[in-house]
């Protein structure tokens, strides 16, 4: 059983920056991929971000170069650092590993 808590989500200037965080239960985390998704209203979740065990990540392309995904194995934590946000970035984000999700943080990029 794996739980994930996201925070970190709020109200940004368009070209603001938001770190979200997203903490996890178990002890196996080291070992699992972790991802970020996104949901934007109306609209279909969408792949963020990954990183895997080894630390290799991959980037949708379009936040790639102003998102960082990053993770802390010693504090079961995965961060998401989003810089140069736009109104387009505007969504739920969810933290994901294999078959559990977070409850999601709400992040409002204003133009």
């Amino acid at each position: 059983q794996v739980q994930l808590v996201e925070s970190g989500g709020g109200l940004v200037q368009a070209g603001g920056s938001l770190r979200l965080s997203c903490a996890a239960s178990g002890r196996t985390f080291s070992i699992y991929a972790m991802y970020w998704f996104r949901q934007a209203p109306g609209k279909e979740r969408e792949f963020v971000a990954v990183i895997n065990r080894n630390d290799i990540t991959n980037y949708a392309q379009s936040v790639k170069g102003r998102f960082t995904i990053s993770r802390d194995n010693a504090r079961n934590m995965v961060y998401l650092q989003m810089n140069s946000l736009k109104p387009e970035d505007t969504a739920v984000y969810y933290c994901h590993t294999n078959d559990y999700w977070g409850q999601g943080t709400q992040v409002t990029v204003s133009s």
